[in-house]
């Protein structure tokens, strides 16, 4: 028995049919992340069918907003609809959301989508340090779960305008001084390697609460660690020449790493950081999502997976 009623990709391309594709191969190239080949094809077969349903979700709850309000007497204005995407790192959760963010706002109902990533959240590394946390930047502990959970919280509450943090690649951590502003969106999708944990265990007095309490919808981006681990190797050395390359790049020094000492490193960094956070902290809260969406070796989506309702 399972909660799940799963698509083969063939069988879920079939949903497309009636639902208009309004990206094109350049706005495909604009939204791909490094190392995701994603192209109009699998948007075509798998984000069209996929955002059709997320409208249809965000257009009940507005139905069920209204009615409610008519129920009680109020004209309280409809809050944001929440898309919380998870997933290991390498797995193409990031191209997934900028791909849903560019066909969610084309669609009449849904005009204003934004996009927040949780490593804004991130603690800054004087803090990482501090607490030695360095190590393990990117598991649950190493963010700032309360800030990024009154957030969403101000954001769903229908606050007119919210701001995060910021954070830099480059510079690998919290930009100063700087903050992105979301001001009332129709849909907000927060994007994120933990962003599906459950809450902490607290007292019955003082019950817990976790950023996925606020989501309407869930999708976790899955695939066997064995190909994520690598997706992620590749995407080291293609950054060797790009991000790392930058006189301002926190691992600047990796830009000289030969073909084999960038290898030797990178799968250090998996085997120590990245799988052991995937294990312990990110998969087991796949079964928490409303949606994964299986992908393959060749980085394609291979299966859909929609919890029953």
């Amino acid at each position: 028995m399972s909660p799940f009623v799963s698509f083969t990709r063939a069988e879920w391309s079939e949903l497309a049919h009636n639902t208009p594709l309004p990206l094109t191969d350049a706005d495909v190239a604009r939204v791909r992340g490094l190392g995701d080949p994603i192209d109009l094809v699998e948007v075509d077969q798998i984000y069209r069918p996929l955002s059709r349903l997320l409208t249809l979700h965000s257009e009940a709850v507005g139905a069920l907003h209204q009615a409610t309000s008519a129920f009680l007497g109020e004209r309280a204005s409809r809050t944001p609809f929440v898309i919380g995407i998870a997933g290991s790192v390498a797995v193409g959760k990031s191209t997934t959301a900028r791909v849903l963010r560019e066909l969610l706002a084309r669609w009449p109902s849904s005009p204003r989508v934004e996009l927040i990533t949780t490593d804004g959240f991130l603690l800054p590394n004087a803090v990482l340090e501090e607490r030695g946390l360095m190590s393990r930047k990117g598991f649950p502990e190493s963010y700032d779960t309360r800030a990024l959970r009154e957030f969403i919280a101000a954001v769903k509450s229908g606050v007119s305008e919210v701001s995060a943090p910021v954070y830099s690649h480059i510079t690998y951590d919290i930009v100063p001084d700087e903050r992105a502003v979301v001001r009332h969106p129709d849909v907000l999708i927060v994007e994120g390697l933990n962003v599906l944990q459950p809450a902490a265990v607290r007292t019955s007095e003082s019950p817990g609460l976790a950023v996925s309490d606020y989501f309407d919808v869930s999708i976790y981006v899955d695939a066997a660690p064995a190909d994520a681990r690598k997706w992620y190797i590749d995407r080291f050395l293609t950054f060797r020449s790009t991000a790392f390359a930058r006189e301002d790049s926190y691992f600047r020094n990796y830009a000289s790493l030969t073909d084999a000492e960038a290898v030797e490193r990178a799968s250090f960094i998996w085997d120590t950081i990245n799988a052991p956070n995937l294990e312990r902290n990110i998969e087991p809260t796949r079964s928490r999502a409303t949606i994964i969406l299986r992908k393959g070796r060749d980085h394609a989506v291979q299966s859909v997976h929609m919890r029953k309702l």
